[in-house]
């Protein structure tokens, strides 16, 4: 009687890790390359009239992954450049000097430049493979992901007073 205990608790343990070693063996989902939580169709983009008209431009670092060489590209705000000899395309919808979530409304709390961010659609060719934000303090926060380009927000050019 109590071999067959043994048995039986044997025959549990075994059932039980290999119920463990197949949840180990399953495949993580997959995440969509290029989208950012922060860009969602819910969300609701705020410029404020302090602030609207008081950036010309941002300047993007692209760094090419392969080279370890970095270029700096000055792109308008609402404007979009070319990166050769990639056929991507990078535009910046809007840029939020001192960036803010508040539920689903992004806005800026002053024309200062408190959390510089920059609202920005990353296409390849006919695809959009990024539409989100680049942060100059927080580079890593929702930081788009290439396998061969790095992008990151570096500087802003202030419109002429």
């Amino acid at each position: 009687m109590c071999s067959l205990k043994v048995l039986l608790v044997l025959v549990a343990l075994l059932t039980l890790l290999a119920g463990c070693q197949q949840d180990e063996q399953q495949v993580p989902p997959k995440l969509e390359i290029g989208r950012s939580h922060a860009a969602t169709r819910e969300s609701v983009i705020v410029v404020p009239e302090s602030v609207k008209g008081q950036w010309k431009a941002v300047r993007i670092a692209v760094t090419d992954k392969t080279t370890g060489k970095t270029s700096v590209h000055t792109v308008p705000v609402g404007g979009k450049i070319s990166l050769p000899p990639s056929s991507m395309v990078i535009h910046v919808e809007t840029f939020l000097p001192a960036f803010v979530k508040e539920g689903p409304k992004m806005t800026s709390t002053s024309n200062t430049l408190k959390n510089p961010a920059a609202k920005v659609v990353i296409s390849e060719g006919a695809t959009v493979i990024f539409n989100g934000w680049l942060f100059s303090l927080f580079p890593n926060a929702h930081a788009f992901m290439h396998p061969r380009y790095g992008f990151t927000l570096v500087d802003v050019i202030p419109a002429k007073r």
